[in-house]
């Protein structure tokens, strides 16, 4: 399907620009808008390109266009989990506002603490190092079979010119690694350093990103998630002149079709609940429903997730720390969720028959999408029996939780030193014990308190994770 795409560099958007975009919408008779999986935003219905004074100063991707990819970076992530210690948010919109240009290949800018923005997506993965400023990147262009990993760190404020300066050179020819390297080496003046030690991706569940959490001492974040990714004009025109009542500046978009509004006051969680309560907004859908990516504007996808769900909801299964995906058969296997349910091609023989869909499921590597290794579990298999190779999966998955390899594990020796934990609020003295996990948030048994997402709270009195103080830890 050909869909139009308005670009968000880094998914970041002010209240301001939404509203634009909405009127735009409107104003050509659409009533709802899509975001995509680079958090873009998109529209299913289309937009009327012949009209482009009407369009302002927005840079739209039609379907006859083949430029244009968006940025992804993980901004949304900051001050709301788990983050790099000197990565702040500005930090992130200064890099953003290098890029003049629009990018012909896909970058991403992200921080490997978090689990909510992929890591390796792009052809240009741009990611956090422990040392301050400094970025690994991990090439893999259009025609490459594998990724590779470019020999030193990237200063921060160099990211934008070592982008372009490759975007050239593979435009003119195809090279690999090395001659990359040594042709941006020759002609680019760079603040370069040594890579000491491997990127070290850390294992994490995959967060909660709905509803109003916490965030610091005296603001709340908000995660909005629309089932069909259809989101009314109406509502968003609505909320974007609420956040302006409120001094809000960035609305972030996420990969997963949903929204995070970051720095909502204290004082005025209330009048968000009211606005939400009256606009008959679903805040609270359980994860089971929250960690799937879908194709955008695909009925039968959206179908088959629907079965799913609804099937597993029935089993009473968790799946907290775990995504899926819904793809058409993926040659290439870029994928960024633990499980993927990939739709076959019917042969084209074959079309003009009417036979059922048939599916093959892989799952990543220790179920972690960043180490980028995906097995086949089943093939060819009908739509009857994805459920009950869903839940063998998730089983596994618990199975092996807290035994990934060293490869992917911060902090090895750590992992199997504590086995359980509890911790204690301090506001009112409600008790968090990894024995039980905490049902009223889909936190499972056996999940540590130090893996819980930044966003946890009490249940009780909804202090905030840092109010909690360790009583005992219980070696296995």
């Amino acid at each position: 399907m050909e869909l139009t795409r308005l670009i968000v560099k880094g998914g970041v958007i002010s209240p301001g620009e939404l509203r634009e975009v909405v009127n735009i919408a409107m104003d050509q008779g659409l009533d709802s808008i899509s975001f995509g999986s680079r958090q873009d935003i998109i529209f299913p219905k289309g937009l009327k390109s012949s009209d482009k004074e009407k369009l302002g100063k927005h840079h739209f991707v039609f379907p006859d266009q083949t430029s244009g990819n968006n940025i992804v970076s993980s901004y949304v992530s900051t001050d709301i989990f788990r983050n790099t210690n000197w990565l702040t948010g500005n930090m992130f919109l200064y890099i953003l506002e290098q890029f003049k240009e629009q990018p012909k290949l896909k970058v991403n800018i992200t921080d490997p603490k978090q689990q909510l923005v992929p890591l390796f997506t792009g052809h240009l993965n741009f990611i956090a190092s422990e040392h301050e400023d400094y970025w690994f990147l991990y090439i893999r262009l259009p025609k490459w079979e594998r990724m590779e990993v470019y020999p030193v760190l990237i200063y921060s404020w160099d990211i934008a010119k070592f982008y372009y300066e490759i975007e050239k050179i593979v435009s003119e020819e195809s090279y690999g690694i090395d001659m990359i390297f040594s042709l941006v080496s020759e002609i680019l003046d760079t603040n370069n350093r040594t890579i000491d030690k491997p990127l070290n991706v850390p294992f994490y569940p995959f967060p909660y990103y709905e509803g109003m959490n916490r965030m610091g001492i005296d603001q709340y974040w908000l995660g909005l998630y629309w089932r069909n990714n259809l989101y009314d004009l109406d509502f968003l025109k609505e909320m974007c002149d609420l956040c302006f009542d409120c001094k809000i500046g960035k609305i972030c978009i996420t990969p997963w079709k949903s929204f995070i509004i970051k720095g909502i006051p204290k004082d005025r969680k209330l009048e968000w609940e009211k606005f939400l309560g009256k606009k008959g907004i679903n805040v609270r859908h359980s994860l089971l429903e929250l960690n799937w990516h879908l194709p955008v504007a695909m009925e039968w996808a959206l179908n088959l997730k629907t079965f799913l769900v609804r099937t597993l909801d029935q089993f009473d299964i968790s799946t907290y720390g775990l995504t899926f995906g819904i793809s058409e058969y993926n040659r290439d296997g870029h994928y960024f969720t633990s499980v993927v349910v990939e739709k076959n091609d019917l042969p084209k023989d074959l079309e003009s028959i009417k036979i059922r869909d048939t599916y093959n499921v892989l799952f990543a590597k220790n179920f972690d999408p960043n180490t980028r290794e995906y097995i086949v579990h089943s093939q060819d298999i009908d739509k009857l029996e994805l459920p009950t190779i869903l839940i063998e999966l998730s089983r596994k998955y618990f199975d092996e939780l807290g035994n990934s390899t060293s490869e992917i594990a911060e902090n090895p020796q750590k992992k199997e030193k504590a086995q359980l934990d509890i911790y204690q609020c301090q506001e009112c003295l409600t008790l968090y014990k990894s024995e039980y996990g905490d049902e009223s948030q889909n936190i499972p048994k056996g999940i540590l308190f130090t893996d819980l997402p930044e966003s946890y709270c009490c249940s009780l009195c909804e202090a905030p994770k840092s109010n909690f103080r360790i009583l005992e830890i219980v070696e296995n």
